[in-house]
C-alpha cells in the first residue's frame, strides 16, 4: 500500500509564498523511477493539475497558471516531493493533493490519471 502524506499548506496574503511537501511511503511505487504530481480544486471546480516531475530524469511540467511562480522539486533521499510556490494569488487558494503513478505518458501528467493520491493540505490566499 502506498500512503502519500502531504503537508505546508496555510493562509498568507497575496503575493506571499509556500512551501508544500508530499511524503511517500509504503510499497506498490517505486519512488526513484517513478512520476508524481500536483493538483489542485477548489469547491465546485474539476481538480486541475499544478506541476509534474519524472524522479529520475528531473523533467518537470506546469500548468501555464502557475509557470513562472511555482517550482517542484524531489528529494530522492527522502521520498519526497515538494512544491515551491511564490508570488502566490487569490484564485490559487484550492485544496492541493499529491499524486503518483500516472497512467498515461507525459503528455498526460497534469490531467488527473494517477494510481495514488494523498488527503490534500488546504492553501488559502487572502487579497
Amino acid at each position: 500500500q502506498v500512503t502519500l502524506a502531504e503537508s505546508g499548506g496555510g493562509s498568507v496574503p497575496a503575493g506571499g509564498s509556500l512551501r508544500l511537501s508530499c511524503a511517500v511511503s509504503g510499497s506498490g511505487f517505486s519512488f526513484s523511477s517513478g512520476v508524481m504530481a500536483w493538483f489542485r480544486q477548489g469547491p465546485g471546480k474539476e481538480r486541475e493539475g499544478v506541476a509534474a516531475i519524472e524522479i529520475a530524469g528531473g523533467s518537470t511540467y506546469y500548468a501555464d497558471s502557475v509557470k513562472g511562480r511555482f517550482t517542484i522539486s524531489r528529494d530522492n533521499a527522502k521520498n519526497t516531493v515538494y512544491l515551491q510556490m511564490n508570488g502566490l494569488k487569490p484564485e490559487d487558494t484550492s485544496m492541493y493533493y499529491c499524486a503518483a503513478d500516472p497512467r498515461g505518458w507525459a503528455s498526460t501528467y497534469l490531467r488527473p490519471f494517477y494510481n495514488f493520491w494523498g488527503q490534500g493540505t488546504q492553501v488559502t490566499v487572502s487579497s
